[in-house]
C-alpha cells in the first residue's frame, strides 16, 4: 500500500518540510494547520485575521477541508479534529468557527469527534490563535 501526499505553498511546510496531509490506505491525516497566509515567506510568514479566534480557525479547518478533499475525501469523511488553542479566553470563538465549518448542525454526513486542548505558551508565530488537525477515513 503506498501513500499519497499534498503539499501547500505555507512557508511553514517549506520550512520544516512536512507535508500538509499524507493519505495511506482509506485513512488521510492532516497535519497542524493554522492561518498563515500562504502566500508569504518562509523568512516572515504572516497570520491572517489577526486577534481573531474565530475566523483563524474557519481559515484553518478550510484548508484542512481542501487537503482532504486533494487527497480523496469530502467534508463527510472528517471523523476527528484536534483544536490547540493559545488563550483559554479564545475557547469559545475557536468553538464557534468548529461549529460554522464542521459542526453536527451541518446535517448529513458532515460531523466529527473533536477535541479542545489549551496551549499555555502558544505556538510558532505568536500571532498563531489555533492551530487544528483533521483525521478523516475515505470509504
Amino acid at each position: 500500500m503506498s501513500k499519497q501526499f499534498h503539499s501547500t505553498p505555507s512557508p511553514f511546510e517549506q520550512r520544516i518540510g512536512y507535508y500538509r496531509a499524507v493519505r495511506h490506505g482509506s485513512l488521510i491525516f492532516v497535519s497542524g494547520t493554522t492561518a498563515v497566509d500562504p502566500q508569504t515567506p518562509p523568512s516572515a510568514p504572516q497570520i491572517q485575521f489577526p486577534g481573531d479566534a474565530r475566523q483563524q480557525t474557519r481559515v484553518a479547518l478550510a484548508e484542512c477541508v481542501a487537503a482532504v478533499q486533494a487527497l480523496g475525501g469530502t467534508e463527510a469523511s472528517i471523523v476527528r479534529v484536534r483544536m490547540f488553542v493559545a488563550r483559554p479566553q479564545d475557547c469559545m470563538a475557536v468553538g464557534d468557527g468548529f461549529r460554522e465549518v464542521l459542526g453536527k448542525e451541518k446535517g448529513g454526513e458532515v460531523g466529527a469527534a473533536a477535541t479542545m486542548i489549551v496551549v499555555r505558551d502558544g505556538f510558532v508565530d505568536g500571532g498563531m490563535l489555533v492551530e487544528v488537525e483533521v483525521d478523516a477515513v475515505v470509504d
